[in-house]
């Protein structure tokens, strides 16, 4: 559980760190981006045929993940929904 926590600080603080827009949100968005990213990296790496082994590459597709969940949500969502991303 903790590594979960960790690993998304890590992931959605380094994906805002990536992406242009400006954002608002704190720590617990990190997180939460950061575990979302996660999910949809493993999910589409699995697609692909790649597998996170190890924390450097589960870090590495949790930030390709949260980097395409914060993409997306700025480019559809931020308008309709208005969170603090």
């Amino acid at each position: 559980m903790l590594y979960t926590l960790f690993l998304g600080l890590a992931a959605g603080a380094l994906a805002k760190m990536i992406t242009p827009q400006q954002e608002k949100g704190g720590w617990v968005s990190s997180i939460i981006v950061g575990i979302i990213g996660s999910f949809v990296g493993r999910s589409l790496g699995g697609v692909i045929g790649l597998s996170g082994s190890g924390l450097i590459g589960s870090l590495l597709l949790a930030t390709g993940g949260a980097v395409l969940v914060l993409f997306v949500y700025h480019r559809y969502l931020a308008d309709k929904l208005d969170l603090p991303l």
